[in-house]
């Protein structure tokens, strides 16, 4: 009956005081259930399984020893909180995860009181834990923040910016930092070595017992400075660790601990609830601790789609053509080519080189090759040196993580019109990830900066000769491309050089002008057939060119058909379909007819591609629906008119 108790733990917790009448060994027990819930959860839904079978006992001793529904847990990024979720009351809708409808994959203050900040984005987690704590002491409440930081957010700069604040501040803020030497990849850079600078718990095991050995054997004084040194243990430590970086910014060090010791875990988060002042706790963990594969290849499981639980292997993807690669691999294919003929051309990337498809040129150029870490504002300007000396660099970055990047692609590159190319990784949406991720503001943030071109292909064969286009181009330059396999299209042996600012007529038509960019113009294209049934000869072009526009493609057939829709998987607020609108009210050629389709005025919510693109109204279903409901209209106004 105990044995039954025990294995059904799990199924008792509802909410993180109830941990609290848990022994040691049932607190272990209970890890054990939430690595099996999360494997089995991830390998249906996909998801960030590495990160997060790496933290469940440093959940389980937060929620254990601090009262989390008035004290504040902050996680960094936020792939690393599906333990806290289990254990919030979420447990029985966690099979919903990252699903449409169902809970988030990250923290969202609209889904849990425990939520205490919203997450997707690294580094943010000291700074807003800060805030809390500020807010907190102003109510005079007792309380604590704690910010839970790690994989690989410390080499972020808003880390230190906050650390810095916090230190001066002089408040009770509790930064864990989970130390798995892992950010999607593992680390670089010299602060990363620095954090990683520790013995070994055996190292320093056997340098104590030598000491205290020594020092034993000498009489009458040798005890006497053996308890003075046990009483400097902490100094010793703190020499012989990077606690001498935290120190110097005024926080109490605590560390290295083991991070999957619960028993130390607890302990340690006890006596830092009872300290004045910013205190950080360094704590170490295995990525994908529990699970084999995810042990052996943290970088593959960080980001999983579904997969075979006995195996580790992928079940494959629905997204794009059943064999087509996707745009990811085809990028870093194609520019890894274009390198080879070009020794000007380097890569750059913000710890994601396997992410943004950059591994093969990592290898085959090493030394053109550049991870920043998870610094996209410097990776921007870094690029914008490089530049100057008549290098050009492919700065690699996802859509929605350039946006951390603004002030300098508008003040470092733009304003000195230097040849740095974007490429614009899971523009548009990007499924299951959600509101966080989504890569739907480049567009309009892109498109009105001086000097700026931006590209979006077609297809996957496309975005080759646009990677060439964009290289030789002597100038900022763009180019978005969206999540997934690409369709499968027949791959041209050869790069050619696209004409600047010149779309394509894919379609002729003579009662309809779909006009789409990107993403958005296969389904404008399946959307003009289904039309052509019901005998709507609608036109299509491919912009290619967000910027510059081909005036004079889109005005032709402004001009013939007097009805346009503009398609863009990008908010429809500043715009592709907005630029369009401009261009031809400058013209004076503005249709009788206009309608802009793309994602709305909202934070798009997470759900597979297919079902967002479906709900935005800008798959082939939409546009078909869209052009009927504009026909219609237009039809009305003509029979007015007459009457």
């Amino acid at each position: 009956m105990k044995d039954q108790e025990v294995k059904t733990l799990l199924s008792q917790i509802d909410c993180p005081s109830q941990l609290k009448n848990l022994s040691i060994p049932q607190l272990q027990q209970l890890a054990e259930e939430i690595r099996e819930m999360i494997i089995c959860t991830v390998a249906k839904n996909g998801g960030h399984l590495a990160p997060n079978l790496g933290v469940v006992e440093l959940t389980l001793a937060l929620h254990y020893v601090f009262d989390t529904a008035a004290d504040r847990i902050i996680w960094d990024v936020g792939h690393q909180a599906y333990t806290h979720k289990i254990l919030t009351g979420r447990r029985s809708q966690f099979h919903t995860l990252r699903q449409y409808q169902g809970i988030s994959g990250f923290p969202r203050r609209s889904e849990s009181k425990f939520d205490a900040f919203g997450t997707g984005h690294s580094g943010t987690s000291i700074s807003a834990a800060l805030g809390i704590t500020v807010a907190k002491a102003l109510k005079e409440s007792s309380h604590r923040a704690i910010a839970v930081i790690g994989d690989g957010s410390m080499t972020g700069g808003m880390a230190f910016e906050a650390l810095n604040h916090a230190g001066d501040l002089n408040k009770n803020l509790i930064v864990v930092l989970n130390d798995n030497e892992m950010s999607i990849s593992p680390n670089v850079g010299a602060l990363s070595s620095f954090l990683s600078r520790k013995l070994s718990n055996k190292t320093l095991m056997n340098l104590k017992k030598d000491v205290e050995d020594f020092l034993k054997s000498i009489p009458g004084l040798g005890p006497n400075i053996l308890q003075i040194l046990k009483r400097s243990e902490d100094s010793l430590m703190t020499l012989l660790t990077p606690g001498m970086l935290f120190q110097a910014l005024d926080f109490h060090y605590i560390g290295p601990i083991k991070g999957h010791r619960l028993d130390r875990l607890i302990e340690t988060f006890e006596t830092a609830s009872h300290i004045e002042g910013p205190v950080l706790i360094h704590v170490m963990t295995q990525k994908g601790k529990g699970y084999k594969p995810a042990e052996c290849d943290p970088t593959s499981f960080h980001g999983v789609g579904s997969f075979d639980i006995a195996t580790g292997e992928s079940c494959g993807s629905s997204n794009g053509g059943a064999c087509a690669p996707s745009y990811t691999k085809v990028f870093g294919s194609s520019i890894t080519s274009l390198a080879e003929s070009d020794p000007k051309i380097v890569a750059i990337t913000a710890a994601m080189p396997q992410g943004t498809g950059l591994e093969g040129f990592s290898q085959r150029f090493p030394a053109r090759f550049f991870d920043v870490g998870i610094a996209e504002q410097h990776a921007v300007t870094f690029a914008a040196g490089l530049a100057t000396e008549g290098f050009k660099p492919v700065v690699a970055i996802y859509s929605t993580f350039l946006q951390r990047a603004y002030d300098q692609i508008i003040h470092d590159v733009c304003l000195q019109n230097l040849h740095v190319v974007f490429a614009m990784d899971r523009a548009g949406i990007v499924g299951e990830d959600g509101p966080t991720h989504h890569g739907a503001f480049d567009l309009s943030f892109l498109r009105h900066i001086p000097n700026m071109v931006v590209m979006a292909p077609k297809d996957e064969n496309e975005l080759r000769h646009m990677l060439k286009t964009a290289v030789e181009y002597n100038g900022p330059v763009a180019v978005r491309y969206p999540r997934g396999n690409g369709l499968g299209v027949a791959m041209d042996e050869d790069f050619h050089t696209l004409p600047m600012g010149k779309g394509e007529l894919l379609r002729e038509g003579n009662d309809l002008l779909l006009i789409a960019a990107g993403s958005t113009v296969h389904p404008a294209m399946e959307a003009a057939e289904r039309l052509e049934q019901n005998n709507i000869r609608a036109a299509v072009i491919n912009a290619r060119f967000i910027k510059p526009l081909d005036q004079e493609l889109i005005l032709s057939w402004t001009r013939k058909t007097g009805c346009v829709i503009t398609i863009e998987e990008n908010v429809i607020q500043g715009g592709f379909g907005s630029a369009i609108l401009e261009m031809l009210q400058e013209a004076g050629c503005l249709p009788k007819s206009f309608l802009r389709l793309g994602l709305p005025d909202a934070f798009v919510p997470h759900g597979s591609q297919k079902i967002i693109r479906n709900l935005c109204g800008i798959d082939a279903e939409g546009i078909e629906n869209a052009a009927y409901t504009l026909l219609k209209e237009r039809h009305g106004q003509i029979l007015r008119a007459i009457g």
